[in-house]
């Protein structure tokens, strides 16, 4: 159990049998009645955010989470097959279980999967990934000047906008979480 007066950003707690990660907090003292506590909550599960607030002292279980490091290997069908690098158990994991990241997967890439009473809740790639461009236009001279950009095809498949000096067979670095270009390797 942990008391809502003890919240900090990060800490998980169990509310009506969900995972929540504490994401925002106020301890708040009114000049009249009670001490309370406001507090923005994310669902592991789903990732909304909700709004709840907890009158001072409440105390609420602990939401035990697991992460644990995985490696990709490969798609099979619709599901995407990860190995447990300690013991090298194969799980296979729909696209809905990794989300958005399914665009930058790449075979032997380790991820963080994070599971909550055995069930797998979300899957975190690094923050960033290295691929190489497979389709773009190319890159005409004294464009590196005007500062656009262009589409580019990765060999995973996502399309991300990178500057015009960006060539087919190019490596370059992309933020996972912003699907932006970073720079080129």
């Amino acid at each position: 159990m942990i008391n809502v007066n003890d919240f900090k950003t990060g800490v998980s707690v169990e509310i009506d049998g969900d995972a929540y990660v504490v994401v925002e907090f106020q301890h708040v003292k009114p000049g009249k009645g009670s001490a309370f506590v406001r507090t923005k909550l994310r669902n592991t599960r789903t990732g909304a955010v909700v709004e709840n607030t907890f009158n001072a002292g409440v105390k609420l279980p602990k939401a035990h989470l697991d992460h644990r490091e995985m490696q990709y290997l490969y798609k099979d069908g619709e599901f995407f097959v990860v190995m447990d690098v300690e013991n090298y158990e194969q799980i296979s994991l729909t696209e809905e279980q990794v989300g958005d990241g399914v665009k930058y997967l790449k075979e032997e890439m380790n991820l963080s999967v994070l599971l909550y009473k055995g069930q797998i809740i979300g899957v975190d790639l690094p923050a960033n990934v290295e691929l190489e461009v497979i389709d773009t236009e190319p890159g005409i001279k004294g464009d590196t000047a005007s500062g656009g950009n262009k589409p580019a095809t990765l060999e995973t498949g996502a399309v991300v906008r990178v500057p015009f000096f960006i060539n087919v067979g190019d490596h370059i670095k992309i933020n996972t979480r912003t699907n932006e270009y970073i720079e080129r390797c």
